[in-house]
């Protein structure tokens, strides 16, 4: 992953800087660029898959979404990963994902 997050620190720098830093540095930074073992387009699918499973159908699952468009994921395929996971992590949170992930690739 080439670009450099500052999520963290732009929201809770203040507050939280030892969180803030495993975020930006260590989950999108170390994780992230680890090209050779799991491609950024591969991570993106794992991540959307994972946040939607969880339930988390907040502007994280949204921006993830964003991001694997960015690395490569097709609206076909994006489409085919959440009625996939659908079966597995339920149709409502699916129902939600496919909503968000509509408006990605619509725009």
């Amino acid at each position: 992953m080439a670009e450099n997050v500052t999520a963290g620190r732009d929201t809770f720098g203040d507050f939280a800087p030892t969180f803030a830093e495993l975020n930006d540095d260590v989950l999108f930074g170390q994780v992230w660029s680890r090209q050779e073992q799991l491609s950024a387009r591969d991570r993106s699918i794992v991540t959307v898959t994972a946040i939607m499973a969880g339930g988390v159908l907040t502007p994280a699952l949204q921006g993830h979404i964003e991001r694997a468009k960015a690395n490569g994921v097709t609206a076909e395929e994006m489409a085919e990963i959440l009625t996939h996971a659908a079966f597995y992590a339920g149709w409502p949170k699916a129902w939600t994902a496919m909503s968000m992930a509509q408006g990605v690739y619509t725009d």
